[in-house]
Formats: C-alpha cells, sequence, structure tokens
C-alpha cells in the first residue's frame, strides 16, 4: 500500500470527479491520502471532504502564499480547529519567495505561529519552502532551540543543505512528481542519500503531475510513479518503498488510527 502524503482535493479541479479518482487512487494501491489545507477560512470544505471518506485525512493552516490573505489567524485557532478527529497535520506553510517574495515578513510570521501550533499539538507541520533555503533553515533552526517539533519538507526541490539540516533536526522529506522529472537528477542524488525512515512520497495533486503523466492534472494514483522511480534511484524494489513510506507515514502521522491503515490495506 502507498499513500499519498499531501495532496489538494478539496480545489475546484475534483468536484466533477472526486469520487472517481479516489476510487481511482484505491485501485492503484494508494490507500491513505491526505488532503492539505491552504486557507484557514476555507476549513469547512476540506474538513467536508476528509469526513466524507474514510481513507481521506487532512491538515489546517495558511499556505505562505496565502498569508497576506489570513494575518489574522493565530496559533489558538489552529489549535483549537486541529481537535477535529479528521485533522491530522499543521499547514501547509513555509516561505515562497517565487510568487510570494512581497509578502516575507507575513510569510514568515505565519510560519512562526504554525510552527507553535506543531509544537503545541504534537501534529507534524507541513512546511512549503520554495527558492526560500536561507532563510527557512534559519528559521527552523532557531525554533528548534526553542522546543522540538515534527514537521515534514514537503514537495522537496531545494538544496542538499535543507535537505540535510531538516533530517538533523528529526523531520522528514517528501518528494512529489518532480522527482520523475529529466532535469530533477541533482534532486534524485538527494532523494537516493537521505535516511529511508525519513522518507515520503506525494502527488501535491493537482499539481506536478509526474512522469508519464506530465502536463496532465495530477492525481493521488500517479503516487506510484513517483515511488517507482525513488525506488529505483534508491536500488529497492518498488514493493520496499511502498512499505518504508507507509510505516513512516505511520510513525509521522500519529493521529492516523491503526484501524485505518488496515481497513485501507485491505480496500487495495
Amino acid at each position: 500500500m502507498l499513500v499519498d502524503s499531501h495532496c489538494h482535493l478539496d480545489f475546484s479541479d475534483f468536484d466533477q470527479d472526486r469520487d472517481r479518482l479516489i476510487a481511482d487512487a484505491h485501485a492503484a494501491g494508494v490507500g491513505l491520502m491526505v488532503t492539505i489545507s491552504t486557507r484557514v477560512r476555507r476549513f469547512d470544505q476540506i474538513r467536508a471532504i476528509a469526513e466524507r471518506y474514510p481513507s481521506v485525512f487532512c491538515s489546517i493552516g495558511t499556505h505562505p502564499n496565502s498569508a497576506h490573505e489570513e494575518p489574522d489567524v493565530t496559533t489558538g485557532e489552529l489549535v483549537a480547529l486541529s481537535q477535529h478527529p479528521k485533522v491530522v497535520a499543521i499547514g501547509e506553510a513555509g516561505l515562497d519567495y517565487v510568487y510570494g517574495a512581497e509578502h516575507k515578513a507575513l510569510q514568515a510570521e505565519g510560519l512562526r505561529r504554525h510552527i507553535a501550533a506543531a509544537r503545541i499539538t504534537g501534529l507534524p507541520l507541513v512546511i512549503h519552502a520554495r527558492d526560500a533555503d536561507d532563510d527557512m533553515i534559519a528559521i527552523i533552526e532557531e525554533e528548534s532551540r526553542s522546543g522540538a517539533f515534527p514537521a515534514i519538507l514537503h514537495c522537496f526541490s531545494s538544496g542538499r543543505r535543507l535537505a540535510e539540516v531538516g533530517i538533523a533536526l528529526g523531520f522528514y522529506v517528501s518528494f512529489s512528481g518532480i522527482l520523475t522529472f529529466r532535469s530533477a537528477e541533482s534532486l534524485r542524488d538527494i532523494a537516493r542519500d537521505l535516511p529511508a525512515d525519513r522518507l515520503l512520497v506525494e502527488t501535491d495533486a493537482p499539481y506536478l503531475a509526474p512522469v508519464p503523466h506530465r502536463g496532465q492534472r495530477n492525481q493521488p494514483a500517479f503516487v506510484r510513479e513517483t515511488a517507482a522511480v525513488l525506488a529505483d534511484v534508491r536500488g529497492v524494489s518498488l514493493d520496499e518503498i511502498a512499505r518504508v513510506t507507509t510505516e513512516n507515514v505511520r510513525r509521522l502521522f500519529t493521529k492516523i488510527p491503526a484501524s485505518a491503515f488496515e481497513e485501507a490495506d485491505a480496500d487495495v
């Protein structure tokens, strides 16, 4: 069984065929999905999806590119909303200097509030980092000195140093369809070298469809293609990558009940 540790099932891209896409994921061996919040003020939508599908869990948080839209979201609000049984992570939050560089200060403030929520709840923080390695390293190292918190460097496409700092702090690193791109040789080198017990796979659907689906709308079933490339890079079987990454999800996302893994494994 595979787990898509990061997708966006609440996006309008899936409004017409969400049921089918989730069924297709199960048919492809993807037993569980974590659909990730990008706006706290839209939490009702993502919560409804997680409640509807037994194999779907969710997070609560504000994407860095929306930090200027939700500057009033507090740590207390994140903690309160995370009490819902289907909420298993905080975020995604972070720094994005490609599309949101004009809001660097608001992104950093939001990231620190999400870190505090992760520290309080013990839920993993889903970290978005894009073209912001140095500032991200500075923040996570500083915040870790104030108290450890679980976290994922999601859709990893940054430099080796950020990956190594994250691993040293106890974080996990998640790879998306970018890993399959022809131009991603340096990323595959990083994926080859990281500890097996810190690896996750994801789609970030509807974005970043892996080869051979590149250019199409991404979907949770396609996480299998990323897992296959990760297996090849590390010189192991796809079954081994599925086993390892699913165990890592089980260890990291402690709020997902053991029964959910058992039921999902039986369904795929």
